[in-house]
């Protein structure tokens, strides 16, 4: 297939483009600063600059494109986030998925698949209430926003096209996403879990989530939001359980909500709340995970260190 990524530089597009090379797939990369980053030299891959905002050369190049896959937008945990941030995180996530879309109207051929980005953040605060692609939004920034983004992702199905909001949990990896952070106070025998404990952590091993987006490309049965996770959410408790065991450490220590709350302010919530998501779709439709627990996805990022 050919196949274009946007925001393909990042911690998610840099595995899953590997995956795509290696698998025999064309890609192109569409990037803000493509010189930044050293990727494959396969002569399958092809990198594009672009704005996420204005149509130029790249949308000639990517016509023709069977799948078209939607990974910008700015960083959710660089900063904290004062209204003129939220306006950022908002703006670069929806305009990237509006040009995209008016680049893919204005093609002959259109691509059979869009597939955008969201996150579990889309349902709220539900605490321990089970949560899978018919649940309702919930409420705050982050659910406002995934709904905002799905809204203006979903529009391509009036051109025609598949279209795949993946809800994103936590992206387990050691180069990029949540991950390295918390497992710096671990390093320092420092770690513990964020308080109260209880929350939920829905994640899933970069690997997983790179294999289940080409398994949605070539799975047309499936159509709407899908749960990009795990089967298996844990609680945040657990969660860190098993990253001090992985990294054989102690998890004894914990982060009091309100030391977040000054550090980081509302981004706090991130970390203080959680979603149990369910991949209902993912598992109807038979995908097969690597690492279907979180004891598996550590362990195997972290080998015996």
């Amino acid at each position: 297939m050919k196949i274009v990524i946007a925001g393909g530089t990042g911690f998610v597009g840099r595995h899953l483009l590997e995956l795509l090379i290696r698998e025999g797939h064309s890609v192109i990369i569409l990037s803000r600063h493509p010189e930044k980053f050293s990727l494959s030299s396969s002569p399958l891959l092809s990198t594009l600059q672009w704005d996420g905002r204005h149509q130029d050369k790249w949308a000639q190049t990517c016509e023709g494109a069977d799948v078209v896959v939607n990974l910008s937008g700015a960083s959710i945990a660089d900063s904290r986030w004062t209204d003129k941030r939220k306006q950022v995180l908002a703006e670069s996530r929806v305009a990237s998925t509006r040009t995209l879309l008016q680049a893919i109207q204005s093609w002959s051929t259109k691509p059979h698949t869009f597939i955008s980005a969201s996150g579990v953040g889309f349902y709220g605060d539900p605490k321990a209430a089970i949560v899978d692609e018919t649940s309702k939004s919930g409420r705050g920034f982050l659910a406002e926003l995934c709904r905002t983004w799905e809204a203006e992702a979903l529009q391509g199905e009036t051109i025609g096209i598949r279209v795949l909001p993946v809800r994103f949990g936590m992206v387990l990896g050691l180069d990029g996403g949540a991950l390295p952070k918390m497992m710096f106070p671990f390093k320092l025998f420092l770690g513990g879990p964020v308080l109260p404990g209880s929350q939920y952590v829905s994640w899933i091993h970069q690997d997983d989530l790179s294999r289940m987006i080409l398994w949605l490309s070539m799975t047309p049965s499936i159509a709407g939001p899908v749960n990009g996770v795990a089967p298996e959410p844990v609680t945040m408790r657990q969660f860190c359980a098993a990253l001090g065991q992985a990294m054989h450490r102690p998890s004894v220590l914990p982060v009091p909500e309100f030391v977040l709350r000054i550090g980081l302010g509302e981004m706090s919530t991130v970390l203080t709340t959680g979603q149990r998501a369910h991949p209902k779709k993912a598992l109807e439709g038979r995908f097969s995970y690597s690492y279907p627990t979180i004891q598996s996805a550590l362990h195997s990022l972290m080998g015996d260190a």
